[in-house]
């Protein structure tokens, strides 16, 4: 079986600064930027691999999400524990530097993790916990 992931999806509550960090912190380049009724779906993605892509989108748009639920996203989204994603580099210390730099928030500085790997961790703008994971 051919499967690879081609989208995923985090939520964003401010395009231009999601669009700060991803495509000028993060390198990223932007696939495609589409609005409707006021809001934004950013598509982006590391321009050496075209088919993987993260969709930067505005939370509780679904119909069926109900006004509570709506309320429970915002404030998991405040707190950094709604949405998450981890990356992958062979330069871990020049992406912190260059993410610190750009006034990323820092959550954890690279470090040797028990489970085998080195890694490091930023909130995006919208609170989102992104990892960054060093190749080997």
């Amino acid at each position: 079986m051919d499967i690879t992931i081609h989208h995923t999806f985090l939520p964003h509550n401010d395009p231009d600064a999601s669009l700060a960090f991803y495509r000028d912190a993060l390198g990223f380049e932007v696939r495609n930027d589409v609005g409707y009724d006021g809001m934004r779906w950013i598509t982006v993605g590391p321009a050496d691999h075209p088919g993987t892509s993260i969709v930067l989108h505005p939370p509780a748009v679904d119909p069926g999400i109900t006004d509570d639920e709506r309320r429970t996203i915002a404030e998991m989204m405040a707190k950094g524990t709604y949405a998450s994603i981890i990356l992958a580099t062979k330069d871990l210390d020049g992406v912190f530097e260059r993410l610190q730099a750009g006034d990323a928030e820092v959550v954890q500085e690279p470090a040797e993790q028990p489970y085998g790997v080195r890694d490091c961790a930023f909130r995006d703008p919208a609170g989102n916990m992104v990892r960054i994971q060093e190749l080997r």
